[in-house]
């Protein structure tokens, strides 16, 4: 009985969905702007997600050790750094490489290189280049370099200038930014959510307001509620599937159109790389955002007719 009742209920839901052309054409449409407006909060988020990762990836704090400190200590040093949990990677530059690098850097200042060749002796000391995996846990690392037996190899100073400080404030402006953008594009992202149940909710129950006399007769005649509900709410997830479908297609050219505009203010991220990259991972979004939709929706919609 039961499997008969649910072949029934499937059977009549897609029948209500093709045989309701015009009410249908308007909940699907309803629908498709509902998900293309959720589609394009999950492509900005991952556009500003990958904005501020390219930034994030340029911030670092450099540790400059004295011209006379030993190798093996500064090898030491590298290898405590790299073992600490907040640490993403650990880059050792030697004196020669410092050296090439700032006359790289000044090669258009002919005074600043005559100066520099003038000395007898290199003096710039070895560097350490230090990225974190998340930009709040450069302070952390930070105080581990001003600890006692980070500063120190037997009594002796190896380390001349830590960066952080002046960094300080470019570092955490870049964390509130992240913890901003992240609250905020939730925030967003629930609002529309919201919006989005209330208007395939009135969508839904226009439709279903068509067949009240049929649910009234039915109510007459003994059938169930679950019975009764059971065809609307597969209505309602037909609406959800086809609209994400729609929703897929019409992202095609507007993320081919979009996509040099992101490349240029994003930082090299193309919005149509990042469609056909994570298009099944959208496309799963999207379907299961309008199958529940839908559901809900449906369900909510028929609670109203059913007390009647």
């Amino acid at each position: 009985m039961f499997w008969t009742d649910t072949k029934r209920i499937i059977k009549t839901g897609f029948v209500s969905f093709w045989r309701n052309g015009v009410v249908t054409a308007a909940a699907v449409l309803v629908m498709t702007v509902t998900l293309f407006v959720l589609g394009s909060l999950v492509f900005l988020d991952a556009m500003l997600d990958s904005a501020l990762g390219q930034i994030q990836s340029k911030v670092d704090i450099n540790v400059y050790f004295t011209v006379d400190a030993p190798e093996d200590a500064m090898m030491a040093m590298k290898d405590s750094l790299e073992a600490l949990p907040e640490t993403a990677s650990v880059d050792f530059v030697s004196r020669d490489e410092a050296v090439a690098e700032f006359t790289r850097k000044h090669a258009d200042d002919q005074l600043i290189l005559q100066a520099l060749n003038e000395l007898d002796d290199n003096p710039l000391g070895a560097h350490l280049n230090i990225r974190a995996k998340e930009t709040s846990q450069y302070e952390s690392i930070a105080r581990f370099l001003d600890s006692e037996n980070a500063l120190s190899s037997e009594g002796a100073g190896i380390i001349d200038k830590i960066n952080y400080f002046q960094n300080k404030t470019a570092i955490d402006k870049l964390s509130k930014i992240i913890t901003s953008v992240d609250a905020l594009s939730f925030a967003i992202l629930i609002i529309f959510i919201i919006i989005s149940i209330m208007i395939v909710f009135n969508t839904i129950r226009l439709a279903i307001y068509t067949s009240k006399e049929e649910i009234s007769v039915m109510q007459l005649v003994g059938a169930s509620h679950s019975y009764i509900r059971g065809p609307f709410i597969i209505e309602g997830m037909m609406y959800g599937f086809t609209s994400a479908l729609f929703a897929m297609v019409l992202f095609y050219p507007v993320t081919i159109w979009l996509g040099p505009f992101t490349e240029d203010f994003f930082g090299g991220t193309n919005v149509f790389d990042y469609y056909v990259d994570n298009f099944s991972q959208m496309f799963l979004i999207l379907i299961l955002a309008g199958v529940v939709l839908g559901a809900i929706s449906s369900f909510l919609a028929i609670k109203r007719y059913l007390k009647l």
